[in-house]
């Protein structure tokens, strides 16, 4: 049984792993990525951020197309082909996985297409028969759907994401469990392309994550357009039958049931790290089955780091990026490192209105203690938006009451995904309303709405010294 040494090796080669990666060789390193998926390119590419939002898109585009009438258009004829539109997807993602392969292929590192499992603390058995052992390793499993125990829920053999975005066809009714990012993302999907769909959610509003306000807002938007929304539920029970299935869940005092010929798990995901054995390395988790790490991503054993979406805090690509490059350089030894800031937290949910937000929230700041002032402004009081009837949604800013500070902010409607990236360099440089409002702010555009809050802001505030 051969067994081959390395300075630092990696399992996972999606997004932390790979990254993680191609630091850790940068920094002179004998590395080894270890990935026994199907195929290479971590679950960002194949199953997550990039499918989603390519059919996301042409959802959207369709739905505008349909909407022409309120902009004085005729659009005789809008439909999907579904089709056509797995076909364009598969051709996108080739490309990125193409991508991602040569990279992970290419680099100065050294790749093992096998799953792997713990030894010991050292040592990596893997699936082809080999054996790598390491002074530093980096766990980057990424996550996998979660089938909560619920009456009927494994039997049922409900859709999972994986499944929504590969359809090749347009289903009569659906209904979706969970009212979470990808609940509500692909809820609004298969309703555009034509579906019935009833979205089931057990929180009291959807996007729990987020503010009621920001999420009342989608939920208006979504209803709007013809879902059926229950939230606060409790679901006692999901069968499947000839006719397709069927969800019983209590609400308040009432038992309802809704049928429909799919249902759609979306109840959420878990860390996918069962096949580790983390016990044999001494690697901790917490009962959700996260890897318990530090600021610097260790584990409970130091010389394991874990990254990306199985220690979490968040699931969110660019965070998993700044976990495994830290990870990395931590674990060679580079001076004068800073932790991932989770005050600059950026997160997007890309319903329409999208949803988005930057910094502290301010239930956080509530929850801390910390003074702050708030301002918003609505889409439907601005030029722009108006015009492009876009009306659902706001922008609210908080900020430090004694000089203005940037704290966070949140953004509810059109391009909220990239409106809010106008904050991103404020916040991160920590400044002030007034040093953003010295910036020019072109008009009509969506992105001097910005400007509202932060001059109600500035109002309440003693002008700065010159």
């Amino acid at each position: 049984m051969r067994t081959k040494d390395y300075d630092f090796v990696v399992v996972g080669g999606g997004s932390a792993g790979f990254n993680a990666a191609r630091v850790s060789a940068a920094l002179g390193k004998r590395v080894a990525v270890v990935d026994g998926a199907a195929q290479l390119g971590g679950l960002c590419i194949l199953k997550g951020c990039m499918p989603s939002k390519t059919l996301l898109y042409a959802a959207e585009v369709l739905h505008r197309a349909r909407s022409g009438s309120a902009f004085g258009l005729r659009i005789p004829v809008a439909r999907p082909d579904p089709r056509a539109l797995q076909a364009r997807k598969r051709r996108l993602i080739r490309e990125f996985a193409s991508y991602r392969t040569r990279q992970l292929t290419g680099s100065d590192f050294k790749l093992h297409r096998a799953q792997a499992r713990f030894l010991d603390p050292h040592t990596l058995a893997l699936s082809d028969g080999g054996r790598l052992r390491s002074p530093k390793f980096l766990i980057a499993t990424g996550s996998e759907v979660s089938v909560p125990a619920m009456p009927g829920l494994r039997e049922a053999g409900c859709w999972t994401s994986d499944e929504v975005l590969k359809l090749d066809f347009v289903p009569r009714s659906v209904l979706v469990l969970g009212g979470g990012v990808v609940a509500c993302e692909l809820a609004q999907f298969l309703s555009r392309i034509g579906s019935r769909v009833v979205l089931i959610q057990r929180s009291p509003h959807l996007l729990r994550e987020h503010s009621p306000e920001a999420a009342d807002v989608v939920r208006k938007a979504l209803e709007e357009e013809g879902l059926e929304i229950h939230t606060g539920t409790q679901i006692v029970s999901v069968a499947k039958d000839r006719a397709g299935y069927s969800v019983t869940f209590r609400q308040g005092t009432r038992t309802l049931t809704r049928r429909a010929e799919h249902c759609l798990n979306a109840l959420g995901r878990r860390p996918a790290t069962a096949g580790l054995d983390l016990a044999a390395a001494d690697v901790k988790t917490s009962p959700e089955g996260r890897i318990l790490t530090n600021r610097w991503q260790q584990s409970s054993a130091p010389h394991i780091y874990a990254a990306g979406d199985c220690s979490g805090p968040v699931e969110i690509v660019h965070v998993a990026i700044l976990q495994g490059e830290l990870a990395a350089r931590h674990a060679a030894g580079v001076q004068r490192l800073k932790p991932v800031d989770y005050n600059l937290l950026l997160d997007v949910v890309f319903t329409d209105p999208a949803l988005a937000t930057i910094g502290q929230t301010e239930a956080q700041l509530l929850a801390k203690g910390t003074p702050h002032l708030s301002a918003e402004y609505p889409f439907d009081d601005h030029g722009k938006s108006i015009l492009m009837n876009a009306r659902h949604g706001f922008v609210k800013v908080f900020a430090d009451p004694r000089r203005g500070r940037l704290l966070g902010a949140v953004i509810v409607g059109p391009d909220a995904g990239e409106l809010i990236h106008c904050f991103s360099g404020p916040i991160a440089m920590r400044a002030t309303v007034f040093d953003l409002l010295k910036a020019p702010w072109y008009h009509p555009t969506l992105a001097e709405i910005i400007t509202y809050p932060l001059e109600e802001i500035a109002s309440r505030l003693p002008a700065p010294k010159a």
